[in-house]
């Protein structure tokens, strides 16, 4: 089966509006979000994309540094006053037109920030991993369920049309019973890098790009890992992993029998794949996680080769993220990828440090 790039364009289009029901579609009625942190990700990609939304558009900004905040207030027509300061950034409660933040902040900062816009009576759309702890994790949820307000986890990949198109077929039995996934997903990182600060990453590549094959895995058998196991090391001493790992090399057992091995790397481009393997065929997807070029291909026994490219560009994978929360808020529901879908992930990954002989 091959579906032509303006059929997968259309299918995408659906997935993305059909997760808002008509009764989540007020008329003229959008969610305003105060983004946290000035970095690559917020400014080059989530930004960008929430100009393509339909329920989400940017509110307020806050920044270390005023000059950037107030270039990127002036592309977004942000008034000054609501620009902040981290000083100044409980000040968001008196702003009604912020709905949500959105906190793109190195990892060690994700609680801190998520709990006092909590407290101000924010909903938070949190990048992953939600943040460097367990108890950390679970203050996040419970600081947002005292608040009643929305804890959302930022796993685009989850509202991304190849990855949900791999859910499907899986889901429909096209595989057949599902045996074994392989993934993997890192890069070479540079030097200066604040991910290699093991207090502000938490932890090396498993907690930066490891976690997508993690949360992958979990979402394409739908089940918890009963069993896991992992191995780091460092190859490089060039002072870049005296914090962190370099590597980090994992194998997971499901309840159903499903077994898993992934690797991730700060010490070599490693593209972002995952491949599912069935008693009836074999899916693969590479690129997996990156912001665009999703590509999708299948070997199902008595069935053509399915071969789905994805021709969505950057900053395609943002809009269906934020108006989720958008629609979450409306209909006042619980978000697919809530702060436990994170505490999770949390949890695991600190599991796979201790088997790895870390400690804390």
């Amino acid at each position: 089966m091959n579906i032509s790039r303006r059929e997968l364009g259309r299918i995408t289009a659906a997935a993305v509006f059909s997760q808002l029901s008509p009764s989540a579609r007020p008329q003229g009625r959008t969610i305003g979000y105060g983004i946290v942190g000035l970095g690559r990700i917020s400014m080059q990609h989530f930004m960008p994309g929430l100009k393509a939304s339909k329920y989400s558009r940017v509110t307020a900004l806050v920044s270390g540094h005023r000059d950037k905040a107030e270039k990127m207030a002036a592309e977004y027509n942000v008034p000054a006053k609501s620009i902040y300061s981290y000083d100044n950034y409980d000040a968001i409660a008196e702003n009604k037109e912020i709905d949500a933040v959105y906190i793109a902040l190195p990892n060690n900062m994700h609680a801190e920030y998520s709990i006092r816009a909590a407290k101000a009576g924010k909903h938070v759309l949190c990048e992953k991993p939600m943040a460097t702890t367990v108890a950390d994790s679970q203050a996040m949820v419970d600081a947002c369920r005292k608040a009643n307000k929305k804890l959302m986890i930022a796993y685009r990949c989850q509202y991304e049309p190849t990855n949900l198109r791999a859910v499907q077929l899986i889901r429909d039995g096209k595989l057949g019973k599902v045996e074994a996934i392989e993934s993997a997903n890192g890069f070479n990182i540079r030097p200066g890098e604040w991910r290699l600060n093991g207090k502000m990453g938490g932890g090396g590549p498993l907690m930066d790009v490891g976690i997508y094959s993690l949360n992958a895995c979990r979402y394409l058998t739908g089940e918890e890992p009963a069993e896991l196991n992992g191995y780091s090391s460092v190859i490089d001493h060039d002072g870049r992993f005296n914090e962190v790992e370099e590597n980090l090399s994992w194998t997971m057992k499901f309840p159903s029998g499903v077994v898993a091995s992934c690797n991730t790397t700060y010490g070599a481009n490693m593209p972002g794949f995952y491949r599912v393997h069935g008693s009836k065929g074999m899916l693969h997807v590479e690129p997996a996680f990156g912001y665009e070029g999703q590509h999708l291909t299948a070997r199902i026994q008595g069935e053509p080769l399915i071969d789905e490219p994805n021709p969505n560009r950057d900053p395609s994978q943002f809009p269906p993220e934020a108006d989720h929360l958008a629609e979450c808020i409306f209909e006042n529901k619980e978000p697919k990828t809530n702060g436990e879908e994170g505490l999770k992930d949390m949890k695991l990954m600190m599991a796979l440090y201790r088997s790895c002989g870390r400690m804390g």
